[in-house]
């Protein structure tokens, strides 16, 4: 028996037996029929018309016209690969399993199979790669324990701390409803009605907002997570990838000029190299904190719109990623590989902080509704053991996963009748104390500024300089008052960093036009497009 059926020979999608006159390249259709004519409709004469029992055609076409699951509502351009995790078996120079129990990091050399997606966050499938925008960088490392997936961004932090302004947060970020134009008024009136967004915003408009590459960017697990050793004690920890082919962004100017010649130029440069064997490779470091508020903090560490200093929360490196494989099938692969904050494994536990709570939810459910409820049988997203559940139907199952000896009538557990029984506890389990009076209000330490100015003044003069020119490009476009909150903000920031967009908004021009995030001269282009135009006659 295998998959269900017992017909003697039979076997799955990948059976090799073959009709008489097939060979190993011949044509078939899904049903396994060999196909002689391939060019041509089965019609009444050659001229026609067609016949309504057309099988192989109404399967093709039919099968073409549903080629397109539904696009990712964020994320939804992105380029992958395979490749491995490598512990360390240390955690610095501290044994791991003082902090976390989780098998993949235990030894020394150990080697995890993963699959990597990079992505843009806001933009479509098809949108240029140059486009002003965070990145998304999510790790499926496929454990002898089951799935972990690390999902997160090239940057650090996030614009809000708090799940419930994310779909808000969105709809400002995505084109505006009406026009189908991203809008950088809607960006900047969410923005400034958010202080939290200022430190983010500071970001996203400097040449970080603009990685050269997938290679060469950062990444983050963004969220505060938790470890937990074989005593059930946990520890907060954040998760940072660091490029060993270093880190390289795009100015806007620089952005401009590679989108005129190449729209896919990272997805390019990640496939290629990879291809010539220059390998991309990562080093993974974490920053481990106690379990609790840390109040000798100025910022909450669950707070994800906050950087935990280098300087106070050392980055210890735990192990290194190598990328060495290709996908052999983009859609297969990349589009239908789906990632959840809340697939960890043993030893790797949730913080509370709040955008990962609304995250864990969000993101598995985004994919049942995009690639239906039985995702997790594709292999891309399948784990790299056995698999035994009492989950059953839904749309898309082609397999039971059934436990060797397993009743085949039992799909419920607890069961005497030979069902699937609890694994043993591998570990003390981590009960954490849980008390407070249910509150809809924000942490006491926002401290929405201090940070931002920070990072503004540690910027190189020229990352300063193209931050102000594309916000000033940004907000030249939006109403007054949007002007003046948003200057009133930075300035809350750092002083230069206020009087520097409000002077340069006074030697602007008023622009109106949508387009892009800090694009300029958009309203400009249109008129260009239309003036450049070559007259042609009908044909």
């Amino acid at each position: 028996m295998e998959n269900g059926i017992s017909v003697t020979g039979a076997g799955d999608a990948l059976d090799g037996r073959k009709g008489e006159g097939e060979d190993d390249r011949t044509l078939t259709t899904r049903q396994g029929h060999p196909v002689a004519n391939n060019q041509n409709l089965r019609t009444v004469g050659n001229r026609g018309p067609a016949t309504l029992e057309n099988y192989h055609f109404i399967e093709k076409i039919t099968h073409f016209d549903r080629e397109r699951v539904p696009e990712r509502v964020v994320h939804a351009r992105g380029a992958g690969a395979h490749g491995y995790f490598e512990a360390y078996g240390k955690v610095g120079d501290e044994p791991i399993s003082k902090y976390t129990r989780a098998k993949l990091f235990q030894e020394a050399g150990k080697r995890t199979p993963v699959f990597v997606r990079f992505s843009t966050v806001i933009h479509g499938g098809h949108s240029p790669e140059t486009l002003r925008d965070p990145r998304g960088f999510a790790v499926k490392f496929y454990t002898e324990d089951g799935n972990w997936d690390l999902v997160g961004n090239n940057l650090k932090i996030f614009f809000i701390r708090d799940a419930i302004k994310f779909p808000d947060m969105i709809h400002a970020f995505k084109p505006d409803p009406v026009t189908n134009i991203q809008d950088d008024e809607r960006f900047f009136d969410f923005c400034s009605n958010s202080p939290e967004t200022l430190h983010m915003v500071t970001f996203v408009y400097s040449p970080w907002g603009i990685p050269a590459n997938y290679r060469q960017m950062q990444g983050s697990g963004v969220n505060t997570y938790k470890w937990v050793n074989q005593n059930g004690e946990a520890v907060l920890v954040k998760y940072h990838w660091e490029p060993k082919q270093g880190i390289k962004n795009l100015t806007q100017a620089d952005a401009e000029a590679i989108q005129a010649k190449n729209f896919n130029h990272a997805t390019q440069d990640l496939y290629e190299a990879i291809e010539r064997g220059d390998y991309p490779e990562w080093e993974l470091f974490v920053q481990i904190l106690s379990d609790g508020d840390h109040p000798e903090l100025d910022f909450d560490p669950l707070d994800d719109t906050k950087i935990w200093p280098k300087d106070q929360i050392p980055w210890r490196p735990v192990g290194r990623m190598v990328l060495n494989k290709n996908p052999q099938n983009y859609f297969a692969e990349v589009e239908q590989a789906a990632f959840g904050t809340g697939v960890l494994v043993d030893g790797l536990d949730f913080s509370d902080d709040k955008m990962l709570q609304g995250r864990t939810l969000s993101y598995s459910d985004t994919q049942r509704y995009r690639i239906g409820a039985n995702y997790l049988q594709l292999p891309i997203n399948a784990p790299k053991k056995r698999v035994a559940t009492n989950q059953r139907d839904g749309q898309m199952a082609y397999y039971v996963d059934l436990a060797p000896g397993q009743n085949p009538h039992i799909n419920y557990e607890p069961s005497s009748l030979n069902g699937l029984r609890e694994a043993s506890q591998s570990g003390r389990e981590y009960t954490p104390h849980v008390e407070g009076k249910l509150v809809r209000q924000s942490i006491d330490r926002t401290n929405d500024f201090k940070q931002a100015g920070e990072t503004y003044r540690a910027f190189d003069d020229f990352e300063r300089n193209d931050l102000i020119f594309n916000l000033v490009n940004a907000l030249q476009k939006c109403s007054p008052h949007i002007q003046q909150r948003m200057i009133e903000l930075f300035t809350q920031c750092d002083e230069d960093y206020g009087r520097r967009v409000a002077d340069g908004l006074k030697q602007a021009a008023e622009r109106k036009g949508a387009g892009p995030l800090g694009s300029a001269h958009t309203g400009e282009a249109v008129k260009e497009a239309e003036q450049r135009g070559h007259d042609t006659d009908s044909y």
